[in-house]
C-alpha cells in the first residue's frame, strides 16, 4: 500500500516568476523594456558613465566623485598584473581549450592567493571585487595570446579596463573609437538582475563560500548557450549564411521547423531588449567606420522575419555579435567579454548576499514513486 505524502508547493518551470531575493542592485521592467542600475536608467548610464564608474555604482549604490573614481582606477591598475602561477596555468592548458574554460579555471586559481581569500567582510569583499574586475580581462587576453604562440602583454597603467583589454589582446594601443565602443559594451553587460549566472553566484555566496568560488560558479553558468554563449552562436550563423538572401532563407527554415534562432527572445523582456538598441547603433557605426556594413545589414534583415513568424525581438546577444566581429575580436572571445563586464554585477550581488544572508534552499516537486521496499540482491 502506498504511503501518503504531503502536497508540495506548486512548482514553476525554470523558477519563472519566483522572487528569489530582495535586491537594490538592478530593476528590470520586461513589459516596458526598462533596465535600471541602482536607480539610473540604462540609457543614462551607457551614455554618461564609464565602465569603472558603473562598477563603482553597482558596488556602492552611488556615483563616484572625482577623487573616488581616481582611487578606484588606481586600485584597478595596481591589481591587473596576474600572478605568475596563473599565467603558468594558462600556458599548460591545451591550446584547444575554450577561453571560457580557461577563464573559469584561472578565476578559481586566483582565489588561492588572494590576500583576502578567507575574509568576507564588506571591506575585503570590495577589494576582491576590484581585483577580479581588473584581472579577468587580462586572463582572457593572455590566454588568447598564449594559445596563438605569443607572449602575454603587461597591462598599461594609463589605460582603462576597456582599453587595456584591447591593448593586451592585440599588442597595440587601440583607436579611441574602439575603446569607446568596448567601454559601452562593458557597461551594457555589467549587470542584469537575477539571471542564471547571478543566481548561481548568490547561491554559492549564501553558503558563505568565498567570492572567487561564487564568481567561478557564475562563469560556469554564463558559458551555456542559453545564457552568455548565444552571441557566438549568432555570429557563427551569420558567417555560415554568408549573404542576406541565405540568411533570410535559413532563418525561415529554422523557424518553420521549430528551431530557435540565436539572439532572439528573452525570458524577461516582452519587447526589444533595451541593451540591444545600443548595440544595434554600435554595430552600424562600427560597420560604417570599417567600410563593411554587411553583418549589420544582414542582422537587420532578420529582425522582421523573426518578429513576423514568432513575435520575438532581438536580445543583447544579437547585435553584440556583429559589433564584436567588426572590431576584429575572435568569435570564441565573445562570451568571455560578457564575463569581464558581468563580474561587476556578480560581485555586487555577492556582497549584497553576504550583507543580508540566508542560505538559499528551495524545495522540489517530487514526482517519483513512494512505498517501495527493498528485496535481497539475489531475488532482484
Amino acid at each position: 500500500m502506498s504511503q501518503a505524502v504531503s502536497t508540495p508547493p506548486k512548482s514553476t518551470a525554470g523558477l519563472e516568476g519566483v522572487v528569489a531575493a530582495k535586491s537594490d542592485v538592478c530593476f528590470i521592467d520586461g513589459v516596458a523594456g526598462r533596465l535600471v542600475f541602482r536607480g539610473y536608467e540604462i540609457a543614462d548610464v551607457v551614455e554618461n558613465l564609464s565602465f569603472e564608474e558603473t562598477a563603482y555604482l553597482l558596488w556602492s549604490g552611488k556615483l563616484p566623485n572625482r577623487t573616488q573614481l581616481n582611487d578606484l582606477q588606481k586600485h584597478i591598475h595596481q591589481s591587473m598584473t596576474l600572478p605568475k602561477y596563473v599565467l603558468e596555468i594558462l600556458r599548460t592548458l591545451p591550446k584547444e581549450t575554450h577561453p571560457m574554460d580557461a577563464l573559469r579555471t584561472a578565476a578559481s586559481a586566483l582565489g588561492c592567493s588572494d590576500p583576502d581569500r578567507t575574509d568576507n567582510t564588506p571591506e575585503a569583499s570590495e577589494r576582491k571585487a576590484i581585483r577580479l574586475t581588473a584581472q579577468l580581462p587580462i586572463i582572457v587576453s593572455a590566454f588568447h595570446r598564449i594559445r596563438n604562440g605569443r607572449f602575454a602583454i603587461d597591462p598599461d597603467p594609463e589605460l582603462s579596463v576597456a582599453a587595456n583589454f584591447l591593448y593586451t589582446l592585440n599588442g597595440k594601443k587601440p583607436h579611441d573609437t574602439l575603446v569607446r565602443v568596448m567601454d559601452a559594451a562593458l557597461v551594457i553587460h555589467a549587470e542584469h538582475g537575477m539571471n542564471a549566472s547571478t543566481f548561481a553566484a548568490r547561491v554559492i555566496a549564501a553558503t558563505l563560500s568565498d567570492m572567487h568560488s561564487a564568481v567561478t560558479g557564475a562563469l560556469g553558468a554564463l558559458k551555456g548557450p542559453l545564457h552568455g554563449g548565444a552571441n557566438q552562436d549568432v555570429m557563427e550563423m551569420l558567417l555560415e549564411c554568408g549573404s542576406v538572401d541565405n540568411a533570410e532563407r535559413k532563418v525561415r527554415e529554422m523557424l518553420s521547423s521549430g528551431q530557435k534562432v540565436p539572439g532572439f527572445g528573452h525570458r524577461v523582456y516582452k519587447t526589444i531588449d533595451p541593451r540591444a538598441a545600443f548595440l544595434r547603433k554600435m554595430s552600424k557605426q562600427l560597420g560604417e567606420a570599417a567600410g563593411n556594413t554587411k553583418w549589420y545589414e544582414m542582422s537587420e534583415k532578420l529582425i522582421p522575419i523573426v518578429k513576423e513568424m514568432k513575435n520575438k525581438d532581438p536580445n543583447v546577444d544579437f547585435f553584440s555579435a556583429s559589433a564584436y566581429y567588426t572590431m576584429g575580436i575572435p568569435l570564441d572571445l565573445f562570451t568571455p567579454i560578457f564575463a569581464i563586464a558581468r563580474v561587476a554585477g556578480w560581485t555586487a550581488h555577492i556582497m549584497e548576499q553576504y550583507k543580508n544572508n540566508r542560505i538559499i534552499r528551495p524545495t522540489d516537486d517530487y514526482t517519483g514513486p513512494v512505498g517501495l521496499t527493498t528485496v535481497p540482491i539475489d531475488q532482484r
